[in-house]
């Protein structure tokens, strides 16, 4: 595949660029990359401030890489090759990365999901239902991506990923055959950029809660964030028979701010509030919840309230997109498991063990809350969980109080502390947990160690009983430092279960634990 410098440009709104320096006629032969790492031979880099470091400082690298062109923000003396200056290198990157695979959004049906909670499940929901309606579709979520043809699982803590990721994962999907595509869309994700370039049918919101406050600085500019995808939606070229479409989840407070953007349909879904599709007669079951819509029986196997709603997202998008009610049926069913939601882990204890990705108060609420369903009169719940580092320090004390209000113990303890002081976390933490009337030692505990709090969970739960470790999930490192360390809570409950700790860190960085 290439394309010329020129061809690039046509694709960038004019007051981006600045001036350029060099032959227009280049050809780019290669994907246009922000790290020049990843940049191969005949590739376009993308010099660009971060939030650590300034790719301005790697454009050598990237010619020694072997570029063929290089795009920044700041003035250059003269370098051997074309040299184009933006005024917004990280809002270029993603028109810049589709015009280079080919506007691969263009050509296909794309569905956009957003939210606080929720993303990933309905994601998956809305995939299967494709599957079993007879559509070949590939989708990038939190946890995997498929692509059509291949699919791989995401590391470390990937939300979405950079924009030279997302179009090439898009052409391949393309190029696989694929009529359709689901893209989980994070805040930050919208807010840098990084979804810039691709052109969306179907913009979904399943609510908007307490999170990431620390990056966008209030509420109103993290709902902003959100919103950014359904004006995409309202910018985006009209692709033959599909309406731009907008489904919003009626319950969330924010429902009435996301349908007055601009669609040429817009639909919601409820539990509670009127809507297009809401859930009636639910009736929760020990393996399934059955409930229905306009009349329709659904049976689905994922735990908790909440899911309901995630499984109405996925449900209203397909009836939209006129798929039938047995693809729906089918498609809801056929998922048991989204790895680190709500899921069971099983070593023949005789009490619950579950790990969820639950990270924000409103969605460890309806962890717990799922959790206490699932239990009998009399029987405890046991709340294993931190907060992460240098992020939104609000949310620290309002899971905690979270926890102390649902939860009969709850065990404080590391979650990616980064460079912060471990003790200090914990120390909001206990203070949320006594607003609530907790009591250190009786109805709530801190253990810094992440193996250990779950290893102490297990050993306090009695025949009946219920532990739930939440806040990693699916994810597959930790965070101390600076550096990522290997680490799997879905392992550590295992270990637990065994009897025995999983180690939380190597021994040569066990002072981590507490100070940095």
């Amino acid at each position: 595949m290439s394309i010329k410098l020129r061809e690039l440009l046509d694709a960038l709104p004019s007051e981006q660029v600045l001036e350029h320096r060099g032959e227009l006629g280049t050809c780019i032969y290669a994907p246009v990359v922000e790290d020049s790492r990843a940049l191969a031979p005949g590739g376009a880099f993308v010099a660009r401030r971060g939030q650590y470091s300034d790719g301005h400082h790697f454009i050598p690298a990237a010619i020694a890489a072997g570029a063929a062109a290089i795009f920044g923000e700041q003035r250059q003396a003269a370098l051997p090759l074309p040299y184009i200056r933006l005024r917004d290198a990280q809002q270029a990157c993603g028109a810049l990365a589709s015009a280079y695979h080919g506007f691969p959004s263009q050509r296909l049906g794309l569905v956009g999901i957003t939210g606080t909670d929720g993303k990933t499940t309905s994601c998956h929901l809305l995939h299967s239902i494709f599957q079993h309606a007879g559509l070949q579709a590939g989708y990038i979520s939190t946890i995997a991506a498929d692509f059509g043809a291949e699919s791989r699982t995401t590391g470390l803590h990937v939300t979405t990923p950079a924009a030279a990721e997302i179009q090439a994962g898009l052409a391949k999907m393309l190029a696989a055959g694929c009529s359709h595509g689901i893209l989980e869309m994070t805040s930050h994700g919208l807010a840098q950029g990084r979804l810039n370039g691709v052109e969306l049918d179907v913009a979904v919101m399943t609510n908007v809660m307490h999170e990431h406050l620390d990056y966008h600085g209030s509420w109103q500019r993290y709902r902003a964030a959100k919103a950014r995808m359904f004006e995409m939606l309202a910018q985006s070229g009209r692709k033959a028979g599909i309406a731009k479409l907008a489904v919003i989840n009626a319950d969330d407070p924010s429902a009435g701010y996301f349908a007055a953007i601009p669609a040429e349909r817009v639909v919601s879904y409820s539990l509670d509030a009127p809507s297009d599709y809401r859930a009636d007669t639910v009736m929760h079951l020990p393996a399934v919840t059955r409930f229905q819509v306009q009349g329709e029986p659904l049976e689905l196997r994922l735990l908790g309230e909440f899911n309901i709603a995630n499984a109405l997202a996925a449900l209203a998008v397909a009836r939209e997109l006129g798929l039938p009610w047995p693809a729906i049926r089918a498609g809801i069913a056929a998922v048991a498991q989204i790895p680190g939601r709500m899921e069971r882990i099983e070593a023949g204890q005789d009490f619950m063990a579950i790990v969820d990705f639950a990270h924000t108060p409103n969605a460890l609420a309806r962890a717990l809350q799922a959790g206490r369903a699932l239990l009998k009169p009399g029987k405890r719940l046991i709340a294993v969980f931190g907060s992460a580092g240098l992020r939104d320090v609000q949310k620290r004390r309002l899971m905690a109080e979270t926890s102390a209000q649902l939860a009969d113990m709850s065990i404080l303890t590391a979650e990616d502390p980064r460079t912060e002081a471990l003790e200090d976390i914990l120390r909001s933490m206990a203070a949320g947990c006594r607003a609530q009337n907790g009591r250190e030692g009786e109805t709530f505990l801190r253990i810094p160690d992440r193996g250990e709090a779950i290893l102490r969970a297990c050993q306090l739960a009695g025949a009946g009983d219920m532990v739930i470790a939440c806040g990693k999930g699916h994810e597959q490192s930790m965070c101390f430092g600076t550096r990522e360390y290997a680490w799997d809570d879905r392992d550590a409950m295992r270990a637990a279960l065994r009897g025995h700790a999983l180690a939380t860190l190597p021994t040569a960085v066990e002072g981590s634990l507490t100070r940095h």
